[in-house]
């Protein structure tokens, strides 16, 4: 779509450009949300593409994840192009999570070259499965400020509801950094549509620590992801009484599903997942 409200498009190469952005003046990436209907609160754009991030990067603290990296790179699906298909690696099967994600998402491949990982995070959509990936593994954003400072946020705190975040006005997501321990972490994954190819229902993931700690994260069904979390192995009851505790305002209510039915099969999705990160490595795997 045509952005006509449109008058200007500043190509970041440096933070200073970032100046520009908040009011009037928003932050282009991707850009497929931002061209998928009008805009006319905006009259310029700040392509932040322009700054050549990395993809993805290994740091001491764990993966790096650019907020440009865009959905093909964070699912691995582009060989090759910097440090994606090595950065997949055997030895961090918490990545697994990254193209499991990207499939919940209904995209099509042009899509997935084209859409970002920070636009999936910023949009805070309860259906935004990469933000839910990525809260499931703790991942936490760095967040630059208009006065030069930055911003450490956990993820699971980032979002606020649907369409909300924590951002204020002249904030840029510069990136989301998965640590090391959700990086070797075992991980679980389910999600249910109403459709075969309509947006989901409820997605539900599992991360099983080294040192016997869980946390199932709930999203798609809920308004903003809710984090579960356990100091060791959960039983069935104690998963079902965790789920059924979520606050019931969280809820999501649309055309894709009723709060009750969200509620009801997120409980059974979790207990699932519970179960399988229960299992050994090998066992029935």
């Amino acid at each position: 779509m045509d952005l006509d409200t449109i008058r200007g498009v500043v190509v970041a190469r440096e933070r200073a450009d970032l100046a520009f952005v908040g009011g009037a003046c928003g932050v282009l990436a991707g850009g497929t949300f931002l061209f998928s209907e009008p805009q006319e609160g905006l009259d310029r754009l700040v392509d932040i593409t322009g700054f050549g991030w990395p993809a993805l990067t290994e740091t001491p603290e764990g993966l790096e994840i650019a907020a440009t990296c865009t959905l093909a790179e964070f699912a691995g699906a582009v060989p090759g192009r910097e440090l994606g298909a090595e950065m997949l690696r055997a030895d961090w099967p918490g990545t697994a999570l990254f193209a499991r994600a990207c499939r919940a998402l209904v995209a099509s491949h042009k899509i997935w070259r084209t859409a970002t990982v920070g636009g999936n995070v910023c949009l805070a959509l309860p259906a935004g499965a990469v933000l839910g990936a990525l809260v499931a593994l703790d991942g936490a954003a760095l967040v630059w400020s208009p006065d030069g400072g930055d911003r450490r946020i956990p993820l699971r705190e980032f979002v606020l509801g649907p369409g909300r975040t924590v951002l204020i006005s002249g904030e840029v997501l510069r990136s989301i950094t998965v640590p090391i321990r959700s990086l070797h972490a075992r991980t679980a994954f389910r999600k249910i549509a109403l459709a075969p190819l309509g947006r989901s229902g409820a997605v539900v993931m599992g991360r099983r620590e080294a040192d016997g700690r869980y946390a199932v994260t709930i999203t798609a069904a809920t308004a903003r992801p809710v984090v579960l979390d356990f100091d060791g192995t959960p039983g069935d009851a104690e998963v079902r009484g965790a789920v059924a505790a979520i606050d019931p305002a969280l809820w999501f209510d649309d055309p894709h599903g009723a709060p009750d039915w969200r509620r009801h099969i997120a409980g059974v999705l979790a207990g699932a997942v519970a179960a399988e990160l229960r299992t050994e490595v090998g066992d029935g795997q």
